[in-house]
């Protein structure tokens, strides 16, 4: 078995309705992302899956979120854009993309500081 990791950012705002702490205030932060893929084996030139092909989905991702104030994004409305939700979204919109039958998401982990990250598996 093997595992493939991708680490990309976006920066957005958000808050969080019915918290009693700063957080229900408007505020940004520097997401990073790191998705991991699970492949069953290799093709015939020995590679899992493509880098660039997951970079470009992986990136199509990040479009979405970059530079926008969640709480206002379909995916998000009715719900808070935690850390744990914005894992979710994101390891659900990368599966859709996984176009390789012998591999498959293994998680998503969200940063949204130094010292702080969620991480989202099925």
């Amino acid at each position: 078995m093997y595992k493939l990791n991708v680490t990309s950012n976006f920066s957005s705002a958000h808050k969080l309705d019915g918290y009693e702490g700063l957080c229900k205030n408007l505020h940004g932060h520097n997401w990073k992302v790191r998705i991991g893929i699970l492949c069953e084996k290799v093709d015939e030139i020995g590679m899992t899956i493509d880098y660039g092909e997951v970079k470009k989905s992986l990136s199509e991702i990040m479009m979405m979120l970059d530079h926008t104030y969640l709480n206002e994004l379909e995916h998000f409305k009715g719900i808070n854009p935690t850390s744990e939700n914005i894992a979710k979204f994101i390891y659900k919109e990368m599966k859709k993309r996984i176009e390789v039958p012998y591999c498959k998401m293994a998680d998503v982990e969200v940063w949204e500081s130094d010292i702080t990250s969620m991480i989202y598996f099925e």
